[in-house]
């Protein structure tokens, strides 16, 4: 049971991603260049919550920047 259970840990820590690798996934899907090698890893990782939260926050601030620029054109 203990093995299975290190094991299983070990497994997630080789899947774990950096924090600038999400990022960067997260922006080269918003303009369409991932490469298949990174989408795969992408989808071999542990988790998928990293890849919404920063998916979210970079939508955020981009219509955040989008609202600012377009105001500021408007001025």
């Amino acid at each position: 049971m203990v093995t299975k259970m290190l094991l299983f840990l070990q497994k997630i820590s080789k899947n774990k991603l950096k924090v600038k690798d999400v990022i960067f996934s997260v922006l080269s899907s918003f303009i369409g260049i991932q490469s298949n090698k990174n989408r795969e890893r992408d989808f071999k990782s542990s988790s998928a919550y990293y890849f919404i939260f920063f998916g979210l926050a970079i939508t955020l601030i981009f219509i955040i920047f989008l609202y600012i620029f377009v105001n500021f054109i408007l001025l």
